[in-house]
Parts: structure tokens; sequence; C-alpha cells
């Protein structure tokens, strides 16, 4: 079983990798050949994904279980 903090460190490793690559690669279409109009709809998309998946690691890594006595579901 993989301690708490190391799920919080991994998942912000993860998170900041995602960001990254999406934030980049939305940024790169925008001053494209797409233009910002082009762009946007992509860059929207991002951000909801982004929304995502901050929401994912806050849930699966930072938050409590409600019961202390079942850390792990899966089991």
């Amino acid at each position: 079983m993989v301690s708490r903090r190391v799920n919080i460190i991994m998942g912000l490793i993860a998170l900041a990798i995602l960001a990254t690559f999406t934030i980049g690669l939305s940024r790169s279409i925008i001053q494209g050949f797409a233009g910002f109009e082009g762009g946007l709809p992509f860059a929207i998309i991002v951000a909801f994904v982004l929304l995502l998946a901050l929401y994912d690691y806050f849930d699966t890594a930072i938050r409590q279980p409600k019961d202390s006595n079942q850390t792990n579901l899966d089991e």
C-alpha cells in the first residue's frame, strides 16, 4: 500500500506534467494557423479536462475517507 504522502507528491507531479503538455498544446494551436478564434474551443476543452483532473487529484489523494478504518476500498 502506498502512503498518503507519496500519493500527494506523485499526483502533483503528474498533474503538473499533464497541465504543461495540454496548455502548451493549446497555446501552440492558438498561435499557429488556427488563430485565437479557431483554437478557442480546444482551449475550453483543455481547461475543462484540467479541472476534472484537479478534482480527481483532490478526491483521491488529498481528501480523507469518511471512515478512517476503511482506507482502501479495493481490498
